[in-house]
């Protein structure tokens, strides 16, 4: 994701697992334990989870409350969309805030940096550290400390109808320039627009920039990299996806519109992650769950690359139930709940032994995606990482729009990057 701006706005849906809900932020109900040394108390769970996830995630969360009787769980189901600005506010009012987030990747070093997050270092939340996938581990560290958990890791496939493309017949395209040429066969023989490409979220425009040769940023060098010429291609494919019909794009409410789009059979392939497995699977085009294929990305004149999503389990600094949350967040990186995670939403596990488990090991999903995370385009992970998506945003809805040339875009894209990284070239 999650990855990226995935998601959408919503009130956030509180749910309480406990008998008795005891406040929430920062685990008002006690120290978290007792004489004898047992949890206790209530921990406050921020689960940013999709639609199609956020049941699966309840009843993990139950699984912990059994576990620890005298630890309540307060679950809150928080909206992707609405999750870290929520945060914000409530950890810098310092009032409200979860005393557990599950974080996506690019926001754990900005909350870190903000000092919102307790270090994980030496706690019981970091349990048997050695069997995480050493790329889920790059996003949890902020100058030298460790302020999250992975829990699951992911990237962007392209989703397609194997009914509608042999319709077609055409074969699944691996450059962008053949997704353009097999468009009008789709177009002729199904009436499918051949891709949904998500024009309101900057995270799906990393694979054609990558695809490219290109990056946002440098960051152990620290240049900006995305008004290079790479930079500016990538603006240029996406407006001629769309202008040729090859594509069809929305500036808001992308990820119901693709969701829906490739569920209904109205386009034939859509760039997704392996979060949306299920929801693409409940719709009338994969009533016949085979008929959802999924393959690489899309390479563009230069490269094919995809970027390095997913989620981590961080704890806020000011909880009062510390102890708890530490055993929470162990629990839920757990290898046990990993496995039961990816047999229902088929998510992949950031811990290296769950993939030698046979459910796991056979999952289709995760058959493709593993590769694929393991050759996927690690982010720059620092504070700002969160932050250099809302200029492309910005400049994806230009271009698409006909406002702005892609050379403008880029040169806007990099201009404000150099505002917000001061000491960047």
């Amino acid at each position: 994701m999650r990855c990226g701006i995935r998601g959408v706005t919503a009130t956030a849906l509180v749910a309480g697992l406990a008998l008795a809900a005891t406040g929430c932020g920062g685990g008002d109900g006690g120290s978290g334990s007792n004489s004898g040394g047992e949890l206790s108390g209530t921990v406050t769970f921020w689960d940013t989870s999709n639609d199609a996830e956020k049941a699966t995630y309840r009843k993990l969360a139950e699984g912990f409350q059994k576990e620890h009787p005298n630890v309540h769980v307060q679950y809150v189901n928080v909206p992707f969309g609405d999750a870290n600005a929520k945060f914000k506010n409530a950890a810098g009012g310092n009032s409200g805030a979860p005393d557990v987030m599950r974080t996506e990747v690019a926001w754990t070093a900005d909350f870190a940096n903000l000092g919102y997050l307790a270090p994980l270092d030496g706690t019981p939340a970091l349990d048997k550290t050695g069997d995480y996938l050493p790329q889920a581990v790059g996003s949890t560290k902020f100058k030298g400390k460790t302020y999250a958990a992975p829990q699951v890791i992911d990237t962007l496939g392209l989703f397609y109808n194997k009914k509608l493309l042999k319709d077609a017949g055409v074969g699944v395209p691996k450059t962008f320039a053949e997704l353009t040429t097999a468009a009008k066969k789709i177009k002729a023989k199904t009436g499918a627009t051949a891709l949904y490409l998500r024009g309101d979220d900057p995270y799906w425009f990393l694979p054609y920039l990558y695809g490219e040769g290109g990056n946002m940023v440098d960051a152990r060098d620290k240049i900006v990299q995305i008004d290079d010429g790479a930079g500016v291609k990538a603006f240029k494919t996406i407006k001629d996806l769309v202008d040729s019909k090859a594509a069809v794009t929305d500036a808001t409410d992308g990820q119901e519109n693709q969701l829906k789009a490739l569920k209904d059979g109205t386009v034939a392939m859509a760039v997704d992650g392996p979060w949306d497995i299920e929801g693409a699977r409940a719709g009338k085009a994969f009533k016949d769950k085979e008929n959802l294929g999924v393959a690489p990305v899309p390479a563009g004149s230069k490269a094919q690359g995809s970027p390095q999503g997913g989620w981590n389990l961080s704890v806020y600094a000011g909880s009062k139930n510390l102890q708890a949350s530490y055993a929470f967040v162990k629990y839920m990186s757990s290898a046990k709940v990993q496995q039961q995670t990816t047999d229902k939403l088929s998510l992949l596990p950031t811990r290296k032994s769950v993939y030698d488990v046979p459910a796991v090991k056979n999952n289709e999903m995760v058959r493709f995606f593993k590769p694929a995370v393991d050759g996927a385009v690690q982010r720059p992970w620092i504070a700002e990482g969160n932050s250099l998506f809302e200029p492309i945003k910005v400049q994806m809805n230009k271009v698409l729009t006909g406002s702005a040339t892609p050379e403008q875009a880029a040169k806007a894209t990099g201009d404000a990057y150099r505002k917000l990284l001061k000491d960047y070239k």
